[in-house]
C-alpha cells in the first residue's frame, strides 16, 4: 500500500515532535522546526505543520488553519487499559472515557495542540 501521509496542524512543531516520538513510538524524518517536522511510524508520515508553514496561511476567504476538529488517525492497540493507563501516568489528556460498542472500544485524546488521536481496540481482541 505504500505510505500514507497525514498533515496535522499545530500550534508548537517541536512540542509536537516530542509528544508523537516520546509517546506513540513515531521517529523524527526531518525537522525545520519552528515551521514544519514530519515523523514516521511504520507506513504512516505526519506531517506536523506549525502557524509559520506554508501550510498554516490563511485561505482565501481569510480563515487561519488550525489544530483540533475530530478527524483523526486511529491506532488499533491489544490492550487499551493498559494504553490508556500508560498514556495518562504521561500527563495525557483523554476527551472521554473508553466508550464500548459491538465493533470494539475506543477512547479519544489529545496531541499537545489538540489535535484528536483514537485508540482502539477491536472486540475480537478484547477479554
Amino acid at each position: 500500500m505504500g505510505i500514507v501521509n497525514v498533515r496535522y496542524m499545530v500550534d508548537d512543531v517541536d512540542a509536537a515532535i516530542a509528544f508523537y516520538t516520546g509517546h506513540l513510538g513515531f521517529s523524527l524524518l526531518s525537522s525545520a522546526s519552528p515551521a514544519f517536522a514530519d515523523v514516521v511510524r511504520d507506513d504512516l508520515r505526519l506531517l506536523l505543520s506549525g502557524p509559520k508553514s506554508s501550510a498554516g496561511r490563511p485561505m482565501l476567504d481569510g480563515r487561519q488553519p488550525g489544530p483540533g476538529g475530530w478527524n483523526r488517525m486511529e491506532f488499533v492497540v491489544d490492550d487499551i487499559a493498559a494504553e490508556v493507563e500508560r498514556l495518562r501516568a504521561a500527563g495525557v489528556r483523554f476527551r472521554s472515557d473508553v466508550v464500548r460498542g459491538p465493533g470494539g472500544a475506543q477512547i479519544v485524546f489529545d496531541d499537545p495542540s489538540g489535535n484528536p488521536i483514537e485508540l482502539f481496540q477491536p472486540a475480537d481482541r478484547q477479554a
